[in-house]
């Protein structure tokens, strides 16, 4: 395998300091250029398509250089006619080698994608070399213990702790993020540090996680660029990235590298491992055949190995 690069954005994907990080990432990858935007953390919005497509838009500018192709994925909706379950909504994400899902809500997001054919590509495609990208709500779904935000912050219930589509599993992290974690919209009236919950609520939520998770803090117009294959981490942005322990919060300004071992005790998924469906596979390397005429040495490995379990 040769696992892809992975970034989170605390906020402003469509900004100067997401656009340098989409550019970032875009520059280590091989041409052509190919984008996937996944629409299902805003699936339930009536414009959840103007939603991505703003993303696109601004993606087709920022990264006019490398001539990308940019597909919308209408993943909204388990049971629907855009199902993240459906392969042909999914069949642009098959050769996608830039993988970004972003605003809207992180348990709407868990709901629609958790146990999906989606979400076992998306894997798959990272394990394959694609970038994925994550921003806004996306971070909070892929946590292993998601904060649910809309629900504390708008509809009132208690704080708790919800279940996440756990990424880092694979890698064996425990690892939670929390986008705008310095938003100062409130001003001095109102806290909305930590995802618009403020300081007092976060605190209850970080005393139900499980001890061994650590909790990423994303400031706003900041992002995390993990390289996995390098075991390296980079804050890129305008301000800062916090690691959680214990609701301990630890800084590293913008500009600073840190190990992977900061984030706990990293390992490289087992291909053989059972936790991206056979389908999802076949269909990964079904089009690679396609488009290539035969697979590259290591897709057929993992294939021929996997076949064998």
């Amino acid at each position: 395998m040769t696992l892809g690069h992975i970034a989170f954005l605390g906020s402003g994907e469509t900004s100067l300091a997401g656009g340098r990080i989409f550019e970032s990432l875009a520059r280590l990858l091989s041409e052509p250029l190919r984008v996937a935007i996944i629409e299902t953390p805003a699936g339930f919005e009536l414009n959840s398509a103007i939603v991505a497509g703003r993303v696109g838009d601004f993606l087709k500018t920022r990264l006019q250089n490398y001539r990308p192709v940019i597909d919308v994925i209408p993943a909204r909706k388990l049971g629907s006619e855009f199902s993240p379950d459906d392969p042909e909504i999914l069949t642009p994400l098959l050769s996608a080698n830039f993988i970004f899902m972003g605003p809207g809500s992180p348990t709407y997001a868990i709901r629609q994608l958790k146990g999906t054919l989606a979400w076992d590509i998306i894997r798959a495609r990272h394990r394959l070399g694609a970038t994925l990208v994550f921003s806004s709500a996306a971070t909070i779904s892929v946590s292993a213990w998601a904060l649910p935000v809309y629900e504390i912050y708008k509809v009132g219930e208690d704080v708790f702790a919800n279940q996440g589509l756990n990424l880092f599993r694979d890698f064996g992290l425990h690892l939670s993020f929390i986008p705008h974690w310095n938003n100062a919209e409130g001003g001095v009236d109102l806290d909305t540090s930590r995802c618009f919950i403020g300081m007092d609520r976060f605190i209850e939520w970080c005393n139900l996680v499980p001890p061994e998770n650590t909790t990423i803090g994303l400031d706003e117009h900041t992002g995390l660029i993990l390289d996995l294959e390098a075991g390296q981490c980079e804050v890129s942005g305008i301000s800062s990235v916090s690691l959680v322990r214990d609701c301990d919060p630890e800084m590293y300004p913008s500009g600073v590298k840190f190990p992977w071992s900061e984030l706990g005790e990293f390992r490289i998924p087992d291909p053989l491992n059972q936790d991206i469906s056979d389908k999802a596979w076949d269909m990964v390397s079904n089009l690679i055949s396609v488009e290539n005429d035969k697979p590259s040495d290591a897709v057929l490995l993992l294939l021929e190995q996997r076949q064998q379990v």
